[in-house]
């Protein structure tokens, strides 16, 4: 193996689900294929940024708790994103934190607390195949590496010229457990609702029907169901990140990274795109509210 890519981890328990991402692949629209990338792309730029390498630089996404790993050789690590407890050889660490381990020490994450999705940076970037571009697992396509599985070896690229971190913990705020609000651009088909405006009062709940293409969500309480003013067909039409779509029984999907790039329901509104982060981080029954976008 290059010096260039050596194996620095190598996986002992993979969790749920736990894949390899960067921020994406844009500018494949045309031949059918998303951007993908991080679902919390905040979370994986700071942990980038906290072991020096470049925001976009590949690590893992895993999700809820449970990921294992031990170090091969000398590494750098920061994990963010999600509440999990942090352990490293049985010795709790803090969130957003650079962690040096050593050669055959481990790093393990509890279930998390609060939020969803965990990140786990690796000084050097995590050196696989790039697809299109991108070393992003698209689940949706099936595109990019494979889904993490024990056992697996995990390379790093050389760092050679990143600067060395210089902070030894990032303070953040925790991940929200209680009610999320996120800014909504109503349109473009917010005219085929009855009332478009009734996807701000009162609150969702996400379902536990969710997952990297997007969050279901369910009215809580008694406010006005999303109606449509006719049941003709939409012509299928793009789709964009944080888009709003409403289903046949009135339920939103709200789209995140490995969203499909067309449709053919009506998109009642999108999530300003700095807000789609908060949406990656929903556990199913949490609540949610919408508010309008100030343009």
């Amino acid at each position: 193996m290059s010096a260039t890519r050596r194996a620095v981890l190598r996986v002992l328990n993979a969790g749920p689900l736990s894949t390899i991402q960067d921020l994406g692949r844009p500018g494949w629209f045309s031949v059918g294929v998303g951007v993908s990338g991080a679902a919390d792309r905040s979370s994986l730029k700071l942990a980038n940024r906290l072991v020096g390498n470049p925001e976009d630089a590949a690590g893992i996404e895993t999700l809820l708790g449970g990921l294992e790993l031990v170090a091969e050789a000398p590494v750098l690590l920061a994990v963010t994103g999600a509440d999990a407890p942090i352990t490293v050889d049985g010795v709790a660490e803090a969130n957003a934190s650079v962690l040096a381990l050593r050669t055959g020490q481990r790093l393990k994450l509890g279930m998390a607390a609060a939020g969803l999705r965990a990140y786990v940076g690796v000084r050097g970037g995590l050196a696989v195949d790039e697809v299109l571009g991108s070393r992003s697992r698209d689940t949706l396509a099936g595109l990019g590496p494979e889904p993490l599985t024990e056992g697996a070896e995990l390379t790093a690229g050389a760092a050679d010229g990143y600067p060395w971190p210089n902070v030894a913990v990032a303070p953040v705020r925790s991940v929200n457990s209680g009610s999320v609000t996120v800014r909504v651009l109503l349109g473009p088909r917010d005219d085929w609702f009855s009332n478009p405006r009734s996807l701000f009062a009162g609150v969702w709940e996400m379902t536990d029907r969710a997952d990297r293409v997007g969050v279901r969500l369910a009215r809580v309480g008694d406010e006005a169901p999303l109606t449509r003013i006719n049941d003709k067909e939409l012509p299928t039409e793009g789709m964009p990140l944080g888009a709003i779509q409403v289903q046949p029984s009135g339920e939103p999907v709200v789209f995140l990274a490995d969203h499909p790039i067309t449709g053919g329901y009506p998109v009642i509104g999108t999530v300003v795109t700095a807000d789609v982060d908060l949406l990656a981080q929903l556990r199913p029954g949490q609540h949610l509210r919408f508010r309008p976008a100030s343009t």
